[in-house]
């Protein structure tokens, strides 16, 4: 059985790709063992090549972060390490959420992504460190904001409703209300949760149910 780390290589540049490629075979230790460029192909290889380490791109055909999840899902043993250009605190909250091991930055140094993979290859999880202060600083705001959240027993109810997959109309037939006076308690709702839809908004309460170990079917959230 080899020691060595095995490598799998998603990104859709394919000049980068083989630039991050040959740079990684010059690892005594390291084994590229494919490549791609889409998050189907991403999937296809975790699947077919069971790397020890997926580097995968953000940004490329296909959708990355359900491919992050379904490869975190199905290939648990894959660690998978993105290797973007994006700074965007969404996908990196995105592909960490969804099960990816590791965040660095394109641009890193090649002592700095050998670092990152055999951090990663061992359970470990890495985050280019200047990135990292930014999304700890960006998770605390978040936490606040979500801690502060102060909804009336009457949005809580409202909003607890519709978590149940009931519509507005149906809402206010069953706390015999108009479906205007639910309409508009929805939307002090999600301005307070600071989402843009229903969707968001059951999501985002259910979270702070979860926070609060409050189940949606319990009493108020205020």
């Amino acid at each position: 059985m080899s020691d060595k780390i095995r490598i799998g290589i998603v990104d859709d540049h394919p000049l980068l790709r083989q630039g991050v490629a040959t740079t990684l075979k010059k690892v005594a230790d390291f084994e590229v063992v494919e490549q791609g460029g889409s998050a189907d192909e991403a999937r296809e290889i975790a699947e077919r090549c069971i790397p020890d380490v997926l580097l995968m791109d953000v940004n490329m055909p296909g959708d990355t972060f359900a491919a992050v999840r379904a490869i975190s899902k199905a290939q648990p043993t894959v660690k998978v390490l993105m290797l973007t250009v994006s700074e965007s605190e969404d996908d990196a909250y995105a592909a960490l959420e969804g099960g990816a091991q590791g965040y660095v930055l394109k641009g890193v140094s090649g002592p700095e992504l050998v670092q990152a993979i055999r951090n990663v290859a061992k359970g470990e999880t890495f985050v280019t460190p200047a990135f990292a202060s930014r999304l700890l600083s960006h998770f605390r705001k978040h936490a606040n904001e979500k801690r502060s959240v102060d909804l009336t027993h009457r949005e809580e109810q409202i909003i607890r409703e519709v978590a149940k997959g009931l519509t507005n109309r149906e809402v206010a037939l069953k706390l015999d209300l108009s479906e205007k006076t639910v309409k508009y308690y929805m939307t002090n709702v999600m301005q307070k949760l600071h989402v843009r839809n229903r969707v968001e908004a059951v999501t985002a309460a259910r979270r702070y149910w979860d926070d609060q170990d409050t189940p949606p079917g319990s009493a108020g959230v205020s």
